[in-house]
């Protein structure tokens, strides 16, 4: 590769990793105060549609356009610009037909649908939704055909477009409808209602852009048949969507057990089972946000170590997935150990205007913050099977998770001694489950078997030292501002907590030393801050 091509490599990662650091912030500040306005029902609402959104989301995004990104870029190295435009014009209609079907499951199938999730008040949310599911798909493919000519800028303004819409636009609805005293189902469907305009915008956005900037290149070119080009496209993205999907499967089949469990096997009302399900949905809310920041750090070794691997060079595999093993380590396990530690208190923080369902989620996220752990572990070791071609064990593993996590679920959520507690525990057996089997599958595969003991013992002294002394911060602060107002204190006691913990866990992880400068040789500036850090 030439050093212009892999300049431009870095710098497309580069816009990609950060427009996705821009739509995680954005999310954030859309989420944090949604949640405040919509209440336990409005949030089970919400989620309710999101979850149907995701599952056809994942069917119909997951792979495929990967799958074009990846032909088109061989298209375009051999300069068969006719092929290229071809495989285009053919993948928009395959794009085209899996909207139309997913707008209409959600869109004519909305009752069925709500009812199949014990949730009929979800009614309107699924609805406002369902447009975005046909714009999505069309999004996919000019993303997956722009990626593919090695441009990252389009698909990078249109994620950041499509959050800003929905952080401008959904928020502002569901204030406008909750101000208006209309009911938390119409609160939540004028906040996906948001989501659903924000896909539109970007949609158009790409088509005027790919409008503006055709390739005025000529070839002579004969590009394959229609039906042979959409057998392609096809046989690399369906095993990709199958892996991808899995887990949106399971998450919604496991909605409809434990609603179907809170209201058949307890006897509560749907209204009863959506508050119950709602504190559950905030502390999941915040289960996802680690990862979502920890996983791209450790992805940025995957491709290096596929490189090596191609190059018989199984020592270099080794350090690599060895470095991506203690980074996930550093980062995914003082974030669980916090979430955990200061449940309670991180809820009442970012939820002020729900005092009483933020101690509902306390005890939710107590649980789920283990689960985080067990998340990030599970991405990773995902990502380096794929990489090693073990492409069909992942799928498996994740189906057995899911498995655990539904008979659970069945089972502890229709005890009444327990309810909707047994959510978060099955969640945490279901990543527990997954991630164990991957590790064992990693271990059995890799060229040279990773030394797990080595590569975590160090990490969990520091994050459990790290999580007493946020505990203790906290506990001191709070009782010294016991006078003052209840959230202030709060707020200010968790906060100096998470500072707490910060800085005694920085400090554990280079007297122990935790990080070695190996670990950050393929992350920007990594060997300056090897430097600085003075590792060796």
């Amino acid at each position: 590769m030439s050093t212009k091509k892999k300049q431009s490599f870095l710098g497309g990662a580069a816009i990609l990793a950060s427009a996705v650091a821009i739509v995680k912030a954005i999310g954030f500040f859309y989420k944090i105060p949604l949640n405040n306005i919509l209440g336990e029902e409005g949030k089970t609402y919400f989620d309710s549609a999101y979850q149907i959104y995701n599952v056809l989301l994942s069917i119909s995004t997951a792979g495929l356009p990967l799958a074009l990104s990846k032909l088109v870029s061989e298209a375009q190295a051999q300069g068969r610009e006719n092929e290229k435009r071809r495989l285009f014009s053919t993948a928009i209609w395959m794009f085209f037909a899996l909207g139309v079907t997913g707008f209409a499951i959600m869109f004519f199938g909305t009752s069925w649908v709500a009812a199949r999730l014990h949730n009929e008040t979800a009614y309107w949310a699924i609805r406002a939704l369902s447009p975005a599911v046909f714009c999505v798909c069309l999004l996919a493919c000019m993303r997956g055909y722009t990626q593919g000519q090695g441009n990252m800028t389009p698909t990078a303004v249109s994620q950041v477009l499509e959050a800003l819409s929905k952080l401008g636009i959904g928020l502002a609805l569901a204030w406008y409808i909750f101000r208006a005293g209309m009911g938390q189902e119409f609160v939540a469907a004028g906040a996906i209602l948001g989501v659903t305009i924000g896909t539109v915008l970007s949609m158009f956005f790409l088509i005027g852009y790919l409008t503006t900037h055709r390739s005025p290149a000529e070839s002579l070119d004969v590009p394959a048949s229609r039906g042979a080009l959409a057998s392609r496209i096809l046989a690399i993205g369906v095993p990709i969507t199958l892996s991808n999907s899995a887990m949106s499967i399971i998450n919604l089949v496991d909605t409809s057990i434990v609603m179907g469990r809170l209201q058949n096997g307890l006897g509560l009302t749907e209204e009863a089972a959506s508050t119950l399900k709602g504190s559950y949905g905030y502390a999941m809310d915040m289960l996802n946000l680690p990862p979502a920041f920890v996983f791209p750090v450790t992805m940025s070794l995957i491709p290096v170590a596929a490189a090596a691997l191609a190059r018989q060079d199984h020592r270099e595999v080794d350090r690599i997935v060895s470095s991506a093993f203690r980074l996930i380590a550093i980062l995914g396990l003082p974030c669980g150990v916090g979430l955990s530690v200061l449940s309670t208190p991180i809820m009442r923080l970012v939820l002020p205007a729900r005092p009483e369902a933020a101690l509902a989620a306390g005890p939710h996220l107590q649980v789920l913050g283990l689960a985080c752990i067990f998340v990030c572990v599970m991405n990773l070791t995902n990502a380096i099977l794929q990489t090693y071609g073990k492409v069909q064990l992942p799928v498996l593993t994740v189906i057995l998770g899911g498995l655990v996590k539904i008979i659970m679920n069945y089972v502890l959520v229709g005890n009444p001694d327990i309810n909707i507690h047994g959510a978060p525990i099955s969640t945490l057996c279901c990543y527990v489950t997954i991630a164990g089997l991957n590790l064992f599958l990693v271990w059995l595969y890799s060229p040279r078997r990773p030394h797990y003991l080595q590569i975590f013992t160090k990490p969990v002294i520091a994050s459990v030292l790290m999580g007493g002394a946020a505990w203790a911060v906290h506990g001191f602060v709070s009782r010294a501002l016991s006078e003052h107002s209840a959230y202030g204190a709060n707020a200010v006691a968790t906060l100096c907590g998470i500072l707490a913990g910060v800085i005694v866990y920085a400090i554990l992880v280079v007297v122990m030393r935790i990080l070695r400068a190996e670990d950050l040789k393929t992350i920007p500036h990594g060997e300056k801050l090897a430097k600085m850090l003075h590792l060796r």
